[in-house]
C-alpha cells in the first residue's frame, strides 16, 4: 500500500475517502504539504509575536505568556525538581498536587535542559513548537490521504485559526500529544500496527486524555479481529497490547504513590474539580452561564457546541473507524466530565477530525464563492489572533 496518493487535479478533493491506489510511487511528503505548513506556521508565529509584543508593552517577561503561565509552571517545576515537590491549596481547601500532570513532556524538558544555554522554558517551547510542526504535517497527511490536497489544506488552515489555537504555541502538552496521536492514527490507516501501538503508548504518557489514541488502536484491532475472524497478523496483537501501556502505567504509579492503587489518580484529579458526573456539571454551567465575565465563557460554549455539532456531521462522513473512535474518546469527557468550562475548548484541539466537515464545506464555498470564503478565513484568523493573545496575556483566571 502506498503512503500517499497524488492528486492530478483538485476535483477529487470532495470524493469519499478510500485507500490509496496500489502501485503508485511512495512519496516522502504528500503533495502540497509545504504550502499548508507555511500557512499554519504564518498564523501561529503571528500569534506568538503578538503575545510577545503585548508582554513587552505591559512590562512583563517576553516568555511570560508562552512558557510561564498556568499549567506550564507545573511542567517546568516537575522538569526541574521532580514529582512530589509542589502543591497548591485552593480557596475551597482542595490540595492540588503535581501528580495530576503526566510525565513525558516534563521528562523531555529535563533531558533538553541539559544542553548548555538552553533553559527549561526554552526547552519546553522548542519541544512544543517542533511537535506542533510535526502534528500539522500529520493532519495534512491524513486529510490528503482521505480527501485530497484542497481539503487537507483547509483542515490545517482551520486548525490554525481556531479560537484557542494559541495553546498550540504555548509550553503545554497539547502539541506533543497531538503529534503522537496524529501519527498513531496515520499508522493505523497504513495498517502498521506495532508503530501505532507504540505511538499510542507514548501519547498515553502525555495527557490525561491520552487514552484517546489507545482507544482508537484497541477499537480498530477489535474490529479487524472480528472482520478477519481472528486471522490477523501478530503485529496487530502487539500494537493492541502496547497501546494502553503508557496511560495505564502512569495511573498505577500515581495510585501506588497515593496509597490508592486503582483510583488514586482520579482522587488527585478531583482536587482540580475534574471528575466524571455524567454531564451534570455541564448542565449546571449552562443554567448559570456567567455572561458578566466577558467573552471567555460564551466563546467556550460556542466552541463546545460546535464540536458536538461537527461530530454529528462527522459520523455521517465515511471516515475511517480510527478517526471516529479517537474523536469520540476526546469529545465525551468534554461533555460528561466536570471541570473548568473555560478549559474545555482546548481539550478539543487534539480532535482535528472534527474539522473534516468544515474543511469540505470551506473548499466547496471557495470554488463557488471565493470572495466570501476569503472573508470568512480573514475573520476567523483575525479573531483567533486577537482572542488568543487575550487568553495568553490578560485572562489570568482561564487556563
Amino acid at each position: 500500500m502506498s503512503t500517499f496518493s497524488p492528486q492530478r487535479r483538485d476535483a477529487p478533493a470532495l470524493e469519499r475517502p478510500g485507500p490509496p491506489p496500489e502501485g503508485r510511487e511512495r512519496r516522502a511528503w504528500p503533495p502540497g504539504v509545504q504550502r499548508a505548513l507555511v500557512l499554519f506556521g504564518a498564523v501561529r508565529v503571528a500569534g506568538a509575536i503578538l503575545v510577545v509584543l503585548v508582554n513587552l508593552l505591559t512590562g512583563r517577561s517576553i516568555l511570560k505568556g508562552l512558557a510561564h503561565s498556568w499549567d506550564s509552571v507545573w511542567y517546568l517545576h516537575i522538569a526541574t525538581h521532580g514529582y512530589g515537590s509542589r502543591i497548591h491549596i485552593t480557596d475551597t481547601g482542595s490540595v492540588q498536587t503535581d501528580w495530576a500532570f503526566f510525565p513525558l513532556y516534563p521528562g523531555l524538558i529535563r533531558a533538553l535542559d541539559r544542553i548548555p544555554l538552553i533553559s527549561p522554558a526554552v526547552a519546553a517551547l522548542l519541544i512544543a513548537w517542533t511537535a506542533i510542526a510535526l502534528a500539522a504535517v500529520g493532519v495534512y497527511a491524513i486529510g490528503h490521504r482521505l480527501y485530497g490536497r484542497s481539503v487537507a489544506t483547509a483542515m490545517v488552515a482551520l486548525w490554525a485559526v481556531l479560537p484557542h489555537s494559541v495553546v498550540l504555541t504555548l509550553a503545554y502538552t497539547e502539541p506533543l500529544f497531538i503529534a503522537l496521536a496524529v501519527w498513531c492514527l496515520y499508522a493505523l490507516l497504513d495498517e502498521r500496527w506495532p508503530a501505532a501501538g507504540a505511538l499510542a503508548a507514548l501519547a498515553g504518557l502525555t495527557r490525561p486524555n491520552g487514552y484517546a489514541a489507545a482507544a482508537a488502536v484497541l477499537g480498530v484491532a477489535a474490529f479487524e479481529a472480528v472482520r478477519r475472524r481472528g486471522r490477523v497478523p501478530p503485529g496487530l496483537w502487539a500494537g493492541a497490547l502496547a497501546a494502553p501501556l503508557g496511560w495505564t502505567a502512569y495511573l498505577l504509579l500515581v495510585g501506588h504513590r497515593t496509597g490508592a492503587p486503582l483510583h488514586g489518580y482520579f482522587q488527585v484529579q478531583s482536587a482540580w474539580e475534574s471528575r466524571f458526573d455524567g454531564g451534570l456539571g455541564t448542565l449546571r454551567f449552562l443554567a448559570t452561564l456567567p455572561l458578566s465575565d466577558g467573552v471567555i465563557y460564551p466563546v467556550a460554549l460556542v466552541v463546545v457546541a460546535a464540536g458536538v455539532f461537527l461530530f454529528v456531521r462527522l459520523c455521517r462522513e465515511r471516515v475511517p473507524l480510527a478517526l471516529l473512535l479517537y474523536t469520540a474518546a476526546l469529545l465525551l469527557p468534554v461533555v460528561l466530565v466536570s471541570g473548568p468550562f473555560e478549559s474545555k475548548p482546548r481539550f478539543l484541539l487534539p480532535a482535528f477530525p472534527l474539522l473534516i466537515p468544515a474543511a469540505r464545506a470551506l473548499v466547496h464555498k471557495w470554488r463557488t464563492d471565493p470572495d466570501t470564503a476569503r472573508r470568512v478565513c480573514g475573520y476567523l484568523a483575525g479573531f483567533s489572533l486577537l482572542y488568543g493573545t487575550y487568553l495568553a496575556t490578560f485572562a489570568n483566571h482561564s487556563p
